[in-house]
């Protein structure tokens, strides 16, 4: 038979017919046949484990020195004992390190605070009293030097601090984390492709303490951000402080060695 001797209700239902089989086809197109049934494809990746927890200990140390530092200085710029600001801070060290080995992350964050609290006290009160000590000349010229050195120093080791407790929810949230997407610093390994964070084997790569140490150093020295522009007002109010703090210790240097005080 011709199709030219098909009535027009019979073509149509042809067409009809030929149009359901054709979605019936594609309905197929993202299947796959196991067995006696149908079942999709599944093109669903596995989901991204969170990423080794942050080795503590480089923020411990920092701790450590940023007291011991402070005990070194001339018993002009300390206040009470010289072993009494020390002391503090490594009676505040021990359940804060206790807490963390014993899953207590709440606690250890508020023991972590305070602690950086307490450092930052004792930085900015050394370095009032050396204001304060200059112009009586109570401090000899090595042992300014040494003073001024090691609170240039305690400086980076504090906001270091600062910045690795603050940046991201702390070091505890960031460990939750497949990878490091945002936070309160741009760094470089967060604006390149996930194709070269897989050739540089970064692809899960998150910030650990020494990313902020460098990060305070360049602050210290710089007096401004080098490779890491930062994105949060409270960063930035903090490098503004980490700033001021440097320049005052570096001019009170200037100042002594010119023999203006």
């Amino acid at each position: 038979l011709s199709i030219f001797s098909l009535s027009p209700s019979e073509v149509d239902l042809a067409r009809r017919q030929r149009n359901r089989l054709d979605s019936m086809a594609h309905e197929r197109e993202g299947q796959s046949f196991q067995g006696n049934r149908l079942e999709p494809l599944s093109r669903t990746e596995p989901t991204p484990k969170p990423q080794d927890a942050e080795p503590r200990w480089p923020a411990f140390v920092a701790v450590l020195a940023a007291g011991g530092l402070y005990a070194a200085l001339p018993e002009v710029l300390t206040m009470g004992p010289r072993w009494l600001f020390p002391s503090v801070v490594l009676a505040l060290l021990i359940p804060n390190i206790v807490s963390h080995h014993t899953g207590s992350h709440r606690l250890n964050t508020l023991i972590g605070f305070t602690v950086d609290a307490v450092l930052t006290a004792g930085l900015i009160i050394a370095l009032g009293l050396l204001v304060t000590a200059l112009p009586t000349k109570k401090v000899t010229p090595i042992a300014l030097l040494l003073a001024a050195a090691s609170l240039w120093v305690t400086n980076i080791l504090v906001f270091a601090l600062w910045y690795w407790r603050l940046d991201a929810g702390g070091p505890h949230q960031r460990d939750k984390r497949a990878a490091h997407s945002e936070g309160a610093f741009l760094f470089p390994q967060m604006t390149m492709s996930e194709a070269a964070l897989r050739q540089t084997g970064q692809r899960r790569w998150s910030p650990n303490f020494v990313d902020y140490l460098f990060l305070a150093f360049n602050t210290n020295t710089a007096f401004s951000p080098t490779d890491v522009p930062v994105l949060a007002r409270w960063a930035k109010v903090l490098m503004m402080v980490q700033s001021l703090l440097s320049l005052l210790i570096i001019a009170l240097l200037a100042a002594r060695a010119v023999n203006i005080l």
